[in-house]
């Protein structure tokens, strides 16, 4: 009787899969979208602390916080919006009006204290209009958002007209810009940042609801007939955008201790940009709230590199616009040229004609 060989080999066959695992998730980790921009603002960052005099103070650093902390807010729920193949344009214009609402409030003699929730509510109220306009109506949100930039960019010049309410309590507005455990350099809106920075990254990363977000941006139909819930899933997330751009315009507000109708005009390119460079993917699908946290801090230390550089504001917009053209360009080509690398299916060859048979009719 044949004695059956020995499978000395299956070992070996067994150890080949994990080590194909760990190769593909090196290259998964090197070729991510946010990979680029993390090593983009370690560069900027080293840059300007070296050439740029001034900017690795405590003091310009309290300063470069303290002026990207709105944007940062906005961003967070701006991440999932996109995601979601969605956009929102209005929350500077809802920033804006939050704060001459509060001036109004303040100056009728409402307790500051009660003022700001009713801020609050008005932010979410804001922030659901669009989502009804988007999810009910279906409307694009890009046209919804940018009619709603307007009106409430209007509803602002409406409360306050031209003039400015700068009569806020003192302790309010210190405190906005008070630093964290008496930390020079460290706000403690930039903890508080953190913090939401890293709820909304379990909640993207980490939860049902972060995986069904992905789902919709990819196909959302597939994922309407997958049981999820995609027009609710849309409205609370723009009705969360208004609350947290709500909150932003509450902290800018007594950050400046003024409330104006033109405060943080055009501030929605930078959060869009941010987020856009960041990498996630303007169609949906794609992205990561390390890398959108990571494309604010690169644009504020841009911006600010430039400021101590003398650089006139009219040209921080244009580079402003140019890394938002950018940060859309640059995965587009990049894809491309993956593409083109990567070897496509090659056609089968014809087979050889059989000399047993006839010709082919």
């Amino acid at each position: 009787m044949p004695v059956a060989p020995e499978r000395t080999a299956a070992p070996a066959r067994a150890a080949a899969p994990d080590t194909r695992t760990a190769g593909s998730r090196a290259r998964a980790l090197l070729s991510a979208r946010e990979a680029p921009v993390v090593g983009a603002l370690v560069v900027a960052l080293l840059g300007a602390g070296l050439f740029v005099d001034m900017f690795a103070t405590g003091r310009n650093i309290d300063f470069l916080v303290l002026s990207i902390a709105a944007i940062a807010l906005m961003a967070l729920p701006m991440t999932l919006i996109v995601i979601t193949g969605e956009i929102d344009l209005s929350v500077a214009s809802t920033l804006a009006l939050t704060s001459a609402t509060l001036g109004v409030l303040w100056e009728a003699g409402i307790p500051i204290e009660t003022a700001l929730w009713i801020c609050l509510a008005v932010g979410a109220a804001l922030g659901a209009l669009n989502g009804f306009l988007v999810t009910v109506c279906g409307l694009p949100s890009l046209a919804v958002t940018i009619g709603t930039m307007a009106l409430y960019r209007g509803l602002a010049y409406v409360l306050l007209g031209d003039r400015a309410v700068a009569s806020y309590p003192r302790d309010w507005v210190g405190g906005a810009r008070a630093p964290f455990l008496g930390i020079e350099g460290l706000p403690w809106i930039a903890v508080a940042v953190l913090v939401l920075a890293a709820a909304f990254a379990v909640l993207l990363h980490a939860t049902g609801v972060g995986r069904s977000l992905f789902d919709i941006g990819n196909n959302d139909e597939a994922a309407r007939f997958s049981g999820v819930p995609v027009a609710w899933t849309r409205f609370w997330l723009f009705t969360l955008s208004g609350v947290v751009a709500s909150g932003a315009g509450i902290f800018w507000t007594l950050q400046y201790g003024t409330s104006r109708a033109d405060t943080a005009f055009g501030l929605e390119l930078q959060v869009v940009a941010a987020v856009l460079l960041g990498g996630v993917s303007i169609f949906g699908g794609v992205g990561s709230v390390l890398g959108v946290m990571s494309g604010v801090l690169l644009l504020g230390t841009i911006r600010n590199a430039l400021q101590l550089f003398g650089i006139s504001s009219e040209v921080l917009q244009i580079v402003t616009g140019l890394i938002l053209i950018a940060s859309v360009v640059t995965p587009n080509i990049a894809a491309r040229v993956r593409a083109a690398r990567e070897p496509g299916p090659r056609p089968a060859a014809d087979p050889a004609p059989d000399p047993t048979q006839g010709e082919p009719s």
